[in-house]
């Protein structure tokens, strides 16, 4: 049910609010592109600032203009327990097919705090969990034998791996066993590779600006035609990587904006990217011919 590229959308802005005319309009040009499912509200959709209230209303909004035509992946994170639990259940009770959850950020739980906060998320919401894995943001890593553990119950169906970390891949297949679980890479520069390992897919940054060619490549890989998802991966490698040019989503909104998408507009204490930056975008979309 989740696979192939996966959009972590970004929250479009204008005047300080969410702009949701902008928002329903890039969840359409996804559908449109052949999105393998979307995902509202992650950390490219800046939830960290966002309102409790505009992340529900997001979530909501992404629901309804999505209408059941691909599935959407609500995220559901918080380093607090209880709120994750919170979010998750209003992700089921809008409609979402699943939530996207993060390791508890900041308070650094060790690995049986993590376990135990993915336990007690399983045992509350009858949702689809998948765990998001980003040490780089959350100074917390969760390790495969956890992930092992975690892929036996019901409710974890997969995990978001932004380690880059391949080894990892063939790690989480061999202790997952029998269980049902997916593997999406969260990591555009390796996802490709992250595939041929036996991954189903990205939740993808770069998506947000190259729908039809983010979602072409990872058709092609997991059919097998790693020739064609190699030759679109070279054309977007750099684009892979310089929309981390600055702080994300500030490159992808710059990029969008430029596209005349949304307004490039983030919230504090993120601010866009400089001069430098901006060239070094600008140049990775020429060779991606956008």
């Amino acid at each position: 049910m989740f696979h192939g590229s996966i959009p972590a959308l970004i929250t479009p802005f204008r005047d300080g609010e969410v702009d949701r005319k902008a928002f329903a309009d890039l969840v359409e040009r996804q559908i449109a592109a052949g999105a393998g499912a979307l995902v509202p509200v992650g950390t490219t959709g800046e939830t960290s600032t966002l309102t409790h209230q505009e992340h529900r209303d997001t979530v909501s909004l992404c629901i309804e203009v999505a209408a059941g035509r691909i599935p959407v992946i609500a995220g559901a994170g918080s380093n607090s327990t209880a709120e994750a639990i919170s979010l998750a259940r209003h992700a089921k009770q809008a409609g979402a097919d699943a939530a996207l959850i993060v390791c508890p950020y900041y308070n650094r739980p060790d690995q049986r705090g993590l376990e135990a906060h993915y336990r007690a998320i399983n045992d509350a919401v009858e949702l689809p969990v998948f765990i998001y894995n980003v040490p780089k943001r959350t100074a917390s890593d969760i390790l495969p034998d956890t992930v092992g553990r975690l892929a036996q119950l019901p409710n974890i169906i997969g995990i978001k791996d932004a380690t880059g970390d391949m080894e990892r891949v063939y790690q989480h297949l061999d202790l997952i066993g029998e269980a049902d679980f997916t593997l999406l890479s969260g990591d555009d520069p390796t996802a490709l590779a992250f595939c041929a390992a036996g991954g189903k897919g990205c939740i993808s940054v770069t998506a947000n600006v190259v729908p039809e060619k983010t979602a072409a490549m990872y058709t092609a890989a997991l059919s097998g035609d790693f020739d064609t998802a190699r030759e679109i991966d070279a054309e977007l490698f750099d684009l892979h990587k310089a929309l981390f040019e600055s702080p994300s989503p500030g490159p992808a909104k710059y990029a969008l904006s430029k596209l005349g998408l949304c307004a490039p507009d983030l919230r504090l204490p993120l601010v866009g990217p400089d001069d430098a930056a901006r060239k070094v975008i600008d140049a990775a979309l020429e060779r991606a011919r956008i």
